[in-house]
């Protein structure tokens, strides 16, 4: 895929959404450095940027090397953390204080989110789990444990309310 197409992949997905546009932009430029180590040279200056003003003034946590698959939607983004070894699959909704990470200490293992995963305002997915695909999260939900295909979960801890 050519950097341009790269870079506005999930232009198309955040219709409206000027503020998840902008961010997902910049991301999308670090993480098409990240991969190539002679853009990442050229690029720090990016990622510099990238690193201040996303994470430093918006409070938007999103490391450049983090596996996001295209068409994310991105709403508000505030209070926002995903951590770098978190993997998201494609077209999935993510709102803001969100977040999605190991559960720290010697696990270092991180969550895997599935395709058209929708995940609600509020949200904590933390350890080594998975997100099936087509699920959905409901705000304010705490995810310690797997989450099926076609699944709906709420709760704290969350737990399945249907499965389509």
């Amino acid at each position: 895929m050519g950097f341009i197409k790269f870079v506005f992949q999930d232009w198309k997905a955040n219709a409206g959404n000027t503020k998840g546009r902008f961010i997902l932009v910049l991301y999308r430029i670090g993480n098409y450095s990240k991969k190539r180590k002679a853009l990442k040279i050229l690029f720090i200056p990016h990622l510099i940027l990238y690193k201040f003003f996303v994470e430093w003034i918006l409070g938007i946590e999103l490391p450049c090397s983090t596996t996001i698959g295209k068409d994310l939607k991105l709403f508000h983004g505030q209070a926002l953390v995903i951590h770098k070894n978190t993997i998201v699959g494609s077209n999935c909704t993510i709102r803001h204080s969100t977040t999605i990470g190991n559960k720290g200490g010697s696990d270092k293992r991180c969550p895997v989110i599935g395709t058209n995963v929708n995940i609600g305002a509020h949200v904590c997915i933390i350890g080594n789990i998975t997100v099936g695909d087509n699920a959905v999260i409901g705000s304010g939900s705490v995810v310690v444990k797997d989450v099926p295909p076609n699944a709906t979960v709420v709760g704290n801890p969350a737990r399945v309310i249907k499965i389509d």
